[in-house]
């Protein structure tokens, strides 16, 4: 990065549970010469988070730290035109997540963000895209467990397939984890106004079209043609696979029809039950004010698990690739993915983002897009695992 802007990097709600964890990440992993700074509201419990990292890096004592208040557009726009690129923590992004991609999008500046609501993201797509291709900004959004495991899992799957076929490629997700409150509050936003989210992405179809003589879908099988392991698989109700498939509607790489589909694998039918069942119960209960309330106060937004407990968590993703007669099977695995890994994720598609040689792309684009083997081989080097596990 030139030196016209002060930082490379600005992070942005670093006192709340997921924030804290990018900040100490950062702290230890930055790559050396990242000019960084943390924004937000509170100066005083901003000081508290730089105390903290200052153990673990004396050289982040002297962090700067600026003031962000998503209420205050000024402040917002300052930090957007200080930074080469700005990180987000601060959900529900459908709340609060507007006005810094839009001054990300007007100043030319790169944005990243955790977001798994869809809705936030074809919205953003269809206010700001254009804008941001005009700047040259790259807005990527869900750059933690919601959606780069997945995106950059089916990306690495392809590239071990032939070229020039069609390409049909399924992700198996299995995880133990704990739930922070910012990830509580998503959800239940999610699943209070569905009918939003299908109109959202109707609307984005519309405007966005599909690639010029090609074709990439998303799978609407109930059920996975392949299997991988025992034990029971259910369709997953994330915005994973509409990520991967704009990833392949971005890049020619994919084939000449690409088709994704993504499910949850679990050992126990009991656990299957239960999930299915906690969905439904939330459909149809989200939406009712009241109930809405109380669902919110099971844990409050900034509150997460311990790090004994994170210490237990783990996902894998597996993917089964069939194309040009053969079939392969691989696999994106690590630790605690909802905040020990997802932090590493967001640091290092900010950092990917500020230093390494990376195709041309403007607007909202995704992980594999954007960024592709640069931060797979980041990811990697930082423990992530990447693997071929079958060929055939």
């Amino acid at each position: 990065m030139t030196a016209d802007r002060p930082y490379d990097i600005v992070l942005f709600g670093a006192t709340g549970f997921t924030g804290a964890l990018t900040a100490e990440y950062l702290a230890e992993h930055a790559d050396p010469g990242t000019r960084w700074a943390l924004a937000g509201r509170n100066q005083a419990k901003l000081a508290a988070v730089r105390d903290r990292i200052a153990a673990l890096n004396p050289a982040c004592a002297d962090l700067p730290l600026l003031h962000a208040d998503t209420a205050d557009a000024g402040s917002i726009e300052d930090v957007a035109r200080a930074a080469w690129v700005v990180i987000t923590t601060v959900g529900p992004y459908v709340q609060h997540g507007e006005p810094l991609v839009a001054a990300c999008a007007r100043a030319g500046t790169d944005y990243v963000d955790l977001t798994g609501e869809s809705t936030f993201v074809d919205q953003m797509y269809l206010k700001y895209h254009e804008v941001a291709v005009e700047s040259g900004a790259r807005i990527v959004h869900a750059c933690g467990f919601d959606s780069i495991p997945h995106d950059l899992g089916a990306y690495f799957t392809v590239k071990q397939l032939p070229e020039g076929v069609p390409l049909y490629v399924e992700g198996f997700v299995r995880a133990q984890m704990d739930a922070s409150g910012g990830t509580l509050h998503s959800v239940v936003g999610i699943f209070s106004d569905v009918t939003g989210m299908v109109r959202a992405e109707r609307a984005r179809r519309r405007a966005e079209g599909g690639p010029v003589g090609r074709q990439v879908r998303a799978s609407r099988r109930p059920t996975p043609k392949a299997r991988v392991g025992g034990g029971w698989t259910l369709p997953a109700p994330t915005v994973d696979a509409q990520i991967v498939v704009r990833s392949a509607a971005a890049l020619d790489r994919y084939g000449p029809d690409f088709t994704y589909g993504q499910y949850l694998a679990v050992k126990r039918l009991a656990t299957a039950a239960g999930l299915v069942a906690g969905s439904g119960a939330l459909l149809a209960l989200a939406p009712i004010p009241p109930v809405r309330s109380l669902l919110l106060r099971f844990r409050a937004s900034g509150d997460g698990p311990s790090p004994e407990r994170r210490a237990q968590s783990w996902f894998s993703v597996k993917f089964v690739g069939e194309g040009g007669g053969k079939r392969v099977v691989t696999e994106v695995a690590g630790g605690d993915p909802g905040y020990g890994e997802t932090a590493k994720m967001l640091a290092h598609s900010a950092l990917c983002l500020a230093h390494d040689d990376l195709p041309a792309t403007a607007g909202q684009v995704t992980t594999a897009a954007a960024m592709g083997d640069a931060l797979i081989d980041r990811l990697a080097k930082a423990g992530i695992a990447f693997r071929v596990l079958e060929t055939s």
